[in-house]
Formats: structure tokens, C-alpha cells, sequence
């Protein structure tokens, strides 16, 4: 990370102060010189010029609040924004008081600091998935091997039965991993209507009866994006007994509610925790609402669950667009 030039910057208060001094000043010092130019060239020149005196005076004092607060502000609020989006920034330049120098240098080193620990992450969970994939593939041919072994007793089978399954296991949960390291990237920036979405949900989930209100209403996620975060949703409910699932979608707000058995009181507080699930039996991970909430919380969005007297119910709060 680049670090700020060091040179000479007038405190934020020395600018105010300056500005509101200069303001007063040339209000009183039009007064005086109106007061004894009137009477030389007449009070209707004197106060002409003296109005464009004072207006280049007044717009050469806004030109430096706008130089050493206006721009710099402008310019880290952007730079911010801009790694948000997940794009490379470029950092501000120009910092026109010390304490704003003070607040872009903690920005650009927060920065800094972020986008190393994102790398890291996601560098470590690149590695993990490779380093596991080939014992993984050697345990799984292995297992195949000796199920194809002539003479193999019921016992043995079963055994092998079971490897074959932690295999499928440990594989699920490798993948998992890679895409939630890859939900954490801001890369589904854009917008989309729930209407552009149905019928391609309604072809991947054909056992749920999909409802859709407000279809037309514009989120602020990329269809890419928003179909990731509703099939692991879609996914949860059909697996855990659901027939139904209403989407309603608001200004700023997108609500998904099933009709299934709903969630414990004692597992409220644990579906958003990686690897907690409870279908472990059927093939669940625990990773898709954990995919859901990296991908959102990546665009600005939040998903909470709310209370619902039947069902499951999420409400994904997406920010102003």
C-alpha cells in the first residue's frame, strides 16, 4: 500500500477558522471601503466594485475549502466505494489537512490490512481443496477396488460401503469450501427482477411450488449473484420437507418463506455457522447459507431469519441502490 507524502498540511481547524475569519473580514472591510469610496465615485460604482472585489475574494476562499476538504473527501469516499466493488482502486493523492492525512492513511492501511487477510484466506482454502483432492481420489479408487474384489464378505462390503460415503462426504465439503472462499468476491454487481429468475427455478426445483409477488421490483444484486443465494435457500427448504416457497420481493428487500417444519429455537442461532446442518444424512454440508451470507454481505446485502409461525422465513436486506 502506497503510504501519503510527507509535506506541510494546515490543521482542519486552522482552515475553518481561516474561512469563517476571511468571510467576516471582507464584510467589514466592504463596509469601510464603501464608507470613503462612496463619496469619491459614487456609492452605486463603489458598491459594484466593491461586489466583484468581494465575490473573487469569496470564490478564491471557496476554491480552498473545495481543494483542502471537498476533494480529498470526495476522493476517499470513491477510492472506497471503488474497493468495495471489488475493483483496484486508485488511492487518493491529496490530502488538504493533517487530520485528514491522519484519516486516509487509516483507511488506506484498513485496506491494506482487508485485502491481505481476504487473500490469505482464500489462498489457504486453494490450497486445502488441491492438497486434498488427490488422497481423496486415492481413498475413493481404493474403495472401488476392493468393492469389485471377488469374495468380499457382508461385513467387509458394508465397510467399504461406509469409506465410500465419507469419500462423497469429504468431497461435498471441498467444494464447499472453494465456493464459499469465492462468494466472499464482489464479482455479481448489477440488478434483476425475482421474473427473470422464475422459470429457471422453477426448472431446477420442479417439487416446490414457487410463488412470486412483486417480481417486477428491481434488486440490487446480479442474476448471477441472487440465483446462487435463492437455489442454496430453495435447496434447504426442499430438502428439510417444504412443498411451498413464497418470494416477495420490496423496495430494498427480499423475503423468502417456506411452508416446512421451520427452525428450532435451539438451532436458530447456529444455521449460519459454517458445517452446521442438520440433513448430514441426505448429503447437506452445512455451507449454503454460509455461501449465501458471504456472497450478500460481499454486496452490502444482509440476510437475517425472521420469526414465522409456520416455516422457515429470511429476509435479505440489500443496500440503497
Amino acid at each position: 500500500m502506497a503510504r501519503l507524502r510527507r509535506k506541510w498540511r494546515p490543521s482542519l481547524g486552522f482552515v475553518l477558522g481561516g474561512g469563517l475569519a476571511g468571510t467576516l473580514a471582507l464584510s467589514l472591510l466592504g463596509l469601510v471601503a464603501l464608507r470613503y469610496l462612496g463619496p469619491e465615485i459614487g456609492f452605486r460604482r463603489a458598491a459594484l466594485l466593491l461586489a466583484v472585489l468581494i465575490g473573487l475574494a469569496t470564490a478564491f476562499l471557496g476554491y480552498l475549502l473545495v481543494r483542502l476538504l471537498l476533494r480529498p473527501i470526495t476522493a476517499l469516499a470513491d477510492y472506497a466505494a471503488a474497493v468495495q466493488r471489488g475493483e483496484t482502486g486508485r488511492p487518493p493523492s491529496h490530502f488538504g489537512t493533517q487530520e485528514l492525512s491522519r484519516l486516509g492513511a487509516a483507511v488506506l492501511d484498513m485496506t491494506g490490512t482487508l485485502q491481505r487477510r481476504e487473500a490469505s484466506i482464500r489462498s489457504f482454502a486453494d490450497h486445502v481443496t488441491h492438497e486434498l483432492k488427490t488422497p481423496v481420489t486415492s481413498i475413493r479408487a481404493a474403495g472401488e477396488l476392493l468393492q469389485d474384489a471377488p469374495g468380499l464378505g457382508a461385513q467387509d462390503a458394508a465397510l467399504v460401503r461406509q469409506m465410500l460415503g465419507a469419500v462423497d462426504q469429504m468431497q461435498a465439503h471441498l467444494q464447499a469450501l472453494h465456493r464459499v472462499t469465492a462468494a466472499r468476491a464482489p464479482e455479481h454487481h448489477g440488478q434483476v427482477r425475482l421474473d427473470d429468475l422464475a422459470d429457471a427455478l422453477r426448472d431446477d426445483f420442479p417439487g416446490l411450488d414457487l410463488q412470486i409477488e412483486g417480481g417486477r421490483e428491481l434488486i440490487s444484486l446480479a442474476e448471477s449473484g441472487l440465483s446462487i443465494v435463492l437455489r442454496h435457500l430453495l435447496n434447504n427448504s426442499q430438502r428439510h420437507g417444504a412443498t411451498r416457497v413464497k418470494l416477495t420481493a420490496e423496495p430494498g428487500r427480499l423475503v423468502v418463506q417456506d411452508d416446512g417444519p421451520g427452525i428450532s429455537e435451539g438451532n436458530r442461532d447456529r444455521i449460519f455457522a459454517p458445517f452446521f446442518t442438520t440433513a448430514r444424512e441426505e448429503g447437506g454440508t452445512g455451507m449454503g447459507l454460509t455461501i449465501a451470507t458471504n456472497l450478500l454481505g460481499a454486496h452490502g446485502a444482509r440476510i437475517v431469519l425472521m420469526p414465522s409461525q409456520q416455516g422457515a422465513r429470511f429476509d435479505i436486506q440489500f443496500p440503497a441502490a
